[in-house]
């Protein structure tokens, strides 16, 4: 039986809820208000929490200087891209482990989860060798291929995690009425496990949207996502604190709307199978 949950418990948990929340989320908060600062005030010692002079110049010159929407397009594609071909890949090989399993299933598991601990720089150069001799240096099918490596483990792991909750004899009744395992993965485990799929697909256009190493590295131009948009505005000049934090909301914005409007399903998919 579980215990009742007393008035004084719920609210310190509450309270201690929303002082982690604020914490973490108040650097984000500290970017966006020193974006409305002038460069002086940026840097002004001690700093102006919300008493100084709000500007929209930095967001002009930001405009101004780069094309902000170029930056934001190439991330939509990348972000996208690599999540479309991640759960192409991700979905028969969750369903080949989670319902066909081997002796070796979980030690698989195990080894694409340990890729992630690989330091990246470590394969940076062969993969810039490869772009290179093939010509595919600063363009979207490179960098999409790479992001979607980098998070294929956690998408086959997330799959994998929900797929096991779908009873099989469901999938086993599908295949007793005549179904192929194509008709059986497309249309009777597939659409069971939307939310699944939903909030997986979520989480991997965030994790694509924040990556800043490979597509740093990896472009120039052409495929510069919104991470290059903001290391744009740190030169040999010195930081402008004020533009670059016009320019980090800017690049940021898109992304936190989404996860502001999806926190629920993120919630479920990243939590799921952890409570029985």
């Amino acid at each position: 039986m579980a215990r009742a949950v007393t008035t004084r418990r719920k609210a310190i948990t509450t309270a201690a809820a929303w002082i982690i929340g604020l914490l973490i989320f108040f650097p984000i908060l500290w970017t966006i208000l020193t974006s409305f600062k002038t460069e002086a005030e940026a840097i002004a010692d001690p700093p102006s929490f919300l008493f100084f002079n709000w500007t929209l110049e930095n967001y002009t010159v930001v405009q101004e200087r780069s094309n902000y929407l170029r930056f934001l397009w190439n991330s939509v594609v990348l972000s996208v891209g690599s999540t479309i071909l991640g759960i192409i890949i991700a979905v028969p090989a969750a369903w080949s482990m989670a319902f066909v399993p081997g002796r070796r299933t979980k030690d698989v598991l195990l080894w694409m989860l340990s890729t992630k601990m690989l330091p990246a720089v470590g394969v940076l150069f062969p993969i810039v060798l490869i772009a290179r001799t093939l010509n595919i240096f600063d363009s979207y099918i490179l960098l999409i291929v790479v992001l979607t490596l980098i998070n294929l483990p956690i998408i086959v792991w997330m799959l994998y995690t929900y797929f096991r909750e779908i009873p099989g004899e469901i999938l086993e009744a599908a295949r007793m009425d005549g179904a192929s395992l194509r008709e059986e993965i497309l249309y009777v485990l597939t659409p069971m496990a939307v939310p699944g799929i939903a909030s997986t697909v979520l989480l991997n256009i965030i994790l694509a949207w924040n990556e800043a190493f490979w597509t740093l590295n990896l472009t120039t131009v052409r495929a510069a996502p919104l991470t290059a948009f903001i290391a744009s505005y740190s030169s040999p000049e010195g930081l402008f604190y004020a533009k670059l934090s016009a320019a980090s909301t800017m690049a940021i914005a898109p992304i936190l709307i989404l996860g502001w409007f999806s926190q629920k399903q993120l919630v479920r998919g990243l939590t799921f199978g952890a409570v029985k």
